[in-house]
């Protein structure tokens, strides 16, 4: 390839050369040749960028010369939109109308009632209602009104209050065109209430995708869930295993030797140097050659001749009826 004296162009901010000016002399006949043309011209580009990286001054360091790299020259084009702003929500302009800075509290808090430390929020949590055995009464409470129930009650118009600031949040960022990104698919089929822009509709592809999601949320994906009328079952994503058919048949023989060499040869190649250990081979090798050799010459009278034949112990002589015991008969 040449380059016909021009110089490519080299951004070091994003480590990036290219020439624009650089166009085929002719259309290439085949693909190898456009390949080999391709890593003639990307070996140039890369050579370009190694010259200009030493050509920066540099520090010493125990891994070598290091380099800063400059600022980027070059805009790259974004792959998606900016983020746009989130709108603040209604606690956040009053904090900024009344100066209140956030300040992180300390997770644990100390529990007058128990007399430990307990979490903040959550399970065992401190000032819980379950640990508070006697309420003390007040003036301003109402007769025969159970205090229990009543801080039931607080809390569940505390939390519903708090889901409508929520969706009342959603509807500020729905307008603003901020939503976050968990509520965009639900935001597409059924808008925050409230709201004046109309529903996008939805493909038959993305429903069925939804549908499937819910369906399979649940703890057991969905299997034990009652089914609508008119739902289709879930299609299965991933690829399903195939095995060997339990009935033998024509060629089954021959499935199950490949499937056993294919995993055999897969395991050979991976750990072969486990597998094989060459020292304990070449020293069982000697040993069995060494008795073959010992067995086809046999053993010679000398290497009986310095062995002591074991002695066996002394037999008990029986006597029989009508003898005594020198031997004579009685």
């Amino acid at each position: 390839m040449e380059a016909d004296g021009n110089q490519p162009q080299v951004d070091l901010g994003n480590l990036l050369a290219y020439d624009p000016n650089y166009s085929f002399s002719s259309a290439p006949s085949s693909r190898e040749e456009l390949v080999k043309e391709c890593l003639e011209n990307g070996t140039w580009l890369v050579q370009a960028i190694a010259d200009a990286l030493f050509n920066l001054p540099s520090r010493e360091d125990i891994d070598g010369p290091i380099v800063t790299l400059p600022k980027p020259t070059t805009r790259l084009p974004r792959a998606k939109h900016l983020p746009r702003p989130k709108p603040p929500t209604k606690w956040e302009e009053f904090a900024k109308k009344k100066g209140i800075k956030n300040r992180k509290r300390d997770k644990q808090q100390f529990d007058d009632q128990t007399g430990s430390w307990k979490r903040r929020y959550g399970y065992d949590r401190v000032n819980d209602d379950n640990d508070i055995p006697i309420i003390e009464a007040k003036m301003t409470d109402e007769p025969g009104q159970d205090p229990f129930a009543k801080r039931k009650e607080d809390r569940k118009s505390r939390v519903a209050k708090q889901e409508r600031n929520r969706l009342h949040n959603l509807k500020e960022a729905a307008k603003a065109g901020a939503l976050p990104s968990h509520v965009q698919l639900a935001a597409r089929a059924l808008p925050i209430t409230g709201t004046k822009a109309a529903p996008q509709k939805m493909s038959k592809s993305d429903l069925g995708s939804v549908a499937g999601l819910a369906a399979t949320s649940t703890a057991s994906g969905g299997k034990f869930d009652k089914k609508l009328v008119g739902e289709k079952p879930e299609k299965h994503k991933g690829k399903y295993r195939k095995f060997l058919p339990t009935v033998e048949g024509t060629g089954m023989g021959s499935q199950e030797r490949a499937q056993a060499q294919k995993v055999l040869d897969k395991l050979m190649s991976k750990n072969s140097h486990e597998v094989l250990n060459v020292n304990k081979a070449i020293n069982m090798y000697n040993v069995k050659s060494e008795k073959k050799q010992r067995n086809k010459q046999g053993k010679s009278p000398s290497d009986n001749a310095g062995k002591l034949k074991a002695k066996g112990k002394p037999m008990k002589k029986s006597f029989k009826k009508g003898t005594s015991k020198q031997g004579k008969p009685t």
